[in-house]
């Protein structure tokens, strides 16, 4: 049930977040954090939030029609976190809540971990770690674990904003050639600084040796990587996802994979998560990881910041700094 409301704004913090936006928040609002860290059910969210102001919510939370109908004093969302495929936008435009996000602040630590996941597809490390720790591990072998190399290799980008361009950057930093598909063509400076080259979507899944994901989830990037997408990819090549579950689909991947129809694979996301495609799970070419690309210390928690001055700009009347949805 909801926290009995006192004579400052209220905001409900749907799970754990850094102690520094907590800290933040406690300046201005009555905070009801769920300390138990288990997503709110949305009948749970609703109840805590019916006469909140604020709700600082992370993607585990469906915001949409019914549940803000329930919060009528409602006047922001304010989403821990860069995609926002978790809420209605035309449901919060028709109640007149704010919708902001975290742009930025993690840019380069999702960068950082797309380019991990390509490593370690690439250099199978999950799977020899795995075989030392099995005690299966005898002696140098000439044909020991064998991967893929970087330099001079074609690196992919499907979706080229503030994530797909700092992945470039560190593609360039190995020595690889940089192709992207994007809906809009990057500023002449910044394709020739990353030496990107803009191409379709049929150039980009035939010519890339390593592909990185990094697409909002829309109707039109749902499964924008399937059955005909994968037959088409090298048989060599790597696949890696650090954007949304749903623009791979994960029973087509895991039977490209176990067919020999691409080399490997790296997720960070999945279709329906915390679900994992079950094949997925059994074979050795693919490293999987609990959707953590922005998890580190620093970076989490600029975002609480961010997320909790976005809620206090709202509620105090004045603009959000990352606002999404008026």
């Amino acid at each position: 049930m909801a926290a009995p409301r006192g004579s400052r704004p209220r905001v409900v913090v749907t799970r754990r977040i850094p102690h520094d936006g907590i800290a933040l928040l406690e300046t201005f609002f009555e905070v009801d954090q769920n300390v138990d860290d288990r997503p709110y059910s949305p009948a749970q969210l609703a109840e805590r939030a019916q006469d909140a102001d604020a709700v600082v919510a992370l993607l585990t939370d469906r915001i949409d029609e019914a549940f803000l109908a329930r919060c009528p004093r409602l006047k922001i969302v304010a989403n821990v976190a860069v995609g926002y495929d978790n809420i209605d936008l035309a449901a919060a435009a028709r109640h007149g809540v704010a919708i902001s996000n975290t742009p930025g602040v993690l840019t380069d630590a999702t960068a950082d971990f797309a380019f991990t996941l390509l490593l370690a597809s690439a250099r199978r490390i999950v799977e020899a770690d795995r075989h030392v720790r099995a005690g299966h591990f005898h002696g140098w072998e000439m044909m020991g674990f064998l991967g893929g190399d970087l330099a001079g290799r074609t690196l992919g980008i499907a979706g080229f904003g503030r994530i797909g361009q700092a992945v470039a950057r560190r593609g360039r930093g190995f020595g690889m050639h940089v192709i992207y598909q994007d809906e809009y063509a990057a500023a002449p400076e910044i394709e020739e600084q990353l030496d990107a080259r803009r191409v379709d979507k049929a150039t980009l899944i035939a010519a890339s040796d390593y592909l990185s994901l990094h697409l909002p989830l829309l109707a039109s990037t749902r499964h924008y990587i399937g059955e005909p997408e994968l037959r088409a990819m090298k048989r060599g090549a790597y696949l890696v996802n650090t954007a949304r579950g749903p623009i791979v689909d994960e029973a087509a991947l895991a039977r490209a994979l176990r067919d020999g129809e691409i080399a490997g694979a790296g997720l960070d996301v999945f279709e329906r998560e915390p679900a994992v495609e079950a094949e997925l799970l059994a074979l050795e070419s693919v490293v999987l990881a609990p959707h953590i690309a922005s998890a580190t210390v620093e970076t989490r928690s600029k975002m609480a910041l961010i997320a909790a001055e976005n809620a206090i700009a709202a509620v105090s009347g004045t603009t959000p700094p990352n606002l999404v949805r008026a």
